[in-house]
């Protein structure tokens, strides 16, 4: 079995800026009202015309450019989505396409805000057995393309974006060290779009109802998002051998600063060794992870040897989080 980590990573998000205050001439809203309760000062927001395979190629074109891949190399391609293109085929294929991946199998995972770690977990044993060397992975959203406008409690959160990393061998000690993932069914309803699939297919009746648009309970999933960070963490470091304070920098899913601020205080981690980026982006769900990975390499707030921590929650309801020893360099053959 094969150690395996990040090589390589890349980000994307769309040039149209939504403010709160551009927000505030669309509905009954305030910038201080958004900002206090969410953290979220702004979002980007992709064209109409921009699906989400565009946003993932252009984060996936960018990892492998990072890793010093060509596209020809890559061997699997998993995108991360609850915004594909279509029902089917899988982003995945139209990314691997664009990109000109002609080797590469390619499949789209749904776990959404949580969609990443699951991407990432579900790559490294594909790369721990040898079946494959190098993995595309991607989280990817167009969350503008399914808000509901007239719900004020939840378009104000949302954002489009795809972030994306290349997994390879790395040498023993290094890259991912323990995952932790699960899943609670009883709470789907709390978070959905619930109409377009074999539940409530597609019809005149679930258009006028808005059904499909993203519906949530906000203060059930506040409340699940508080108690299963700190409890994932907790399990995902336990089964590392790892406490709060080999912790060098912990990445959690950008979904409202105050769920944030409470996991942290529970874990008794620095605030300083914390990644923030929703005040610009707001909530990305599955982007929200690789793009501030991406951010934090990029910003230089990750050094070799650092001990990275990534953990999300979202619709299903899942959750998951990985620890990694970083070293953005792959096993040499």
């Amino acid at each position: 079995m094969f150690s395996v980590g990040i090589v390589g990573t890349g980000s994307y998000v769309p040039e149209n800026i939504v403010t709160n205050v551009d927000l505030e001439k669309m509905m009954d809203t305030n910038d201080e009202w958004i900002t206090s309760r969410t953290g979220i000062r702004k979002r980007h927001f992709a064209a109409e015309d921009m699906p989400v395979s565009e946003l993932c190629y252009i984060a996936g074109l960018r990892a492998l450019e990072d890793a010093k891949l060509a596209p020809e190399d890559v061997d699997l391609i998993i995108v991360a989505t609850i915004t594909p293109d279509y029902a089917f085929p899988a982003t995945a294929c139209l990314v691997a396409d664009r990109l000109g991946a002609k080797k590469a199998a390619a499949f789209d995972l749904e776990a959404g805000c949580t969609g990443f770690i699951y991407g990432v977990a579900t790559a490294s044993q594909f790369v721990a057995t040898g079946m494959y060397k190098n993995v595309l992975v991607i989280g990817g959203e167009t969350m503008s393309k399914i808000l509901n406008w007239e719900d004020r409690a939840t378009c104000i959160l949302f954002g489009d974006g795809a972030g994306a990393a290349v997994l390879q061998p790395v040498e023993e000690g290094y890259g991912f060290l323990s995952f932790e993932l699960g899943s609670d069914g009883s709470g789907g309803k709390l978070l959905c779009q619930p109409a377009g699939g074999s539940m409530n297919p597609t019809s005149l009746e679930t258009v006028e109802k808005k059904l499909h648009t993203l519906q949530m309970a906000g203060s059930e999933v506040y409340k699940f998002g508080v108690r299963i960070m700190g409890d994932v963490v907790g399990k995902l470091l336990e089964k590392a051998g790892l406490t709060h304070e080999d912790v060098d920098l912990l990445i959690p899913h950008q979904a409202n600063i105050r769920i944030i601020d409470a996991a942290v205080k529970r874990l008794g981690i620095s605030p300083n060794k914390v990644v923030i980026n929703l005040d610009k982006y707001g909530n990305m769900s599955a982007a929200s992870i690789p793009v501030a990975l991406d951010e934090s390499f990029k910003e230089g707030r990750l050094a070799e040897g650092d001990t990275v921590v990534m953990v999300g929650f979202g619709t299903g309801l899942t959750w998951g989080a990985c620890v990694l020893r970083w070293r953005k360099v792959g096993l040499k053959e």
